[in-house]
């Protein structure tokens, strides 16, 4: 899986990303080659898994949300990274330009993401991100209409919980 991962890097930077995963834990890849991200912000994710932090409930809900699709979590900036085929970005512009506006992104080509080193599966203070869903066989990646699906679950019910605000006088 190492391997995989590391071939989205000119073979030229795959030194540096093995050292960077050796002493940050976390190198840094391109996206849009072997595959891309969605980012998700952490309370879209909390609504639906009914957690109160980013580990734990959150991430077992995301495990059988997205069907074991990989998913990276950085808990300092509060967001997750579904990983998803290459071409998602392109494919679903139309929707992913909908998404801004939610606070979710469809990240592709000319972007990068932090990726953890592939042993890093639960929140460490040393690690700045980790696996919140592990990446099981090099190459599965989360199914691009599945994470429309939890996109859509999700505003549903940050929607629900605004509305009830509004009714209350919040």
């Amino acid at each position: 899986m190492e391997h995989w991962l590391l071939s989205a890097l000119p073979e030229s930077s795959r030194r540096r990303a093995i050292k960077d995963w050796e002493r940050y834990k976390l190198a840094v890849l391109p996206l849009g080659t072997l595959f891309s991200a969605v980012r998700l912000p952490g309370r879209l994710v909390l609504a639906l898994s009914g957690g109160t932090t980013l580990s734990g409930e959150a991430d077992q809900f995301l495990s059988e949300a997205l069907d074991g699709g990989p998913v990276i979590c950085d808990p300092r900036g509060s967001r997750y990274y579904a990983l998803v085929p290459a071409g998602m970005p392109r494919n679903w512009h139309q929707a992913a330009e909908e998404w801004r506006a939610q606070e979710v992104d469809c990240l592709g080509r000319c972007a990068y993401v932090g990726v953890p080193r592939v042993d890093v599966e639960q929140p460490d203070a040393a690690a700045a991100s980790y696996w919140s869903v592990p990446m099981a066989p090099a190459a599965k990646l989360c199914a691009p209409l599945t994470v429309a699906r939890l996109i859509a679950a999700g505003w549903h019910e940050l929607k629900k919980w605004s509305d009830a605000d509004v009714e209350d006088g919040r």
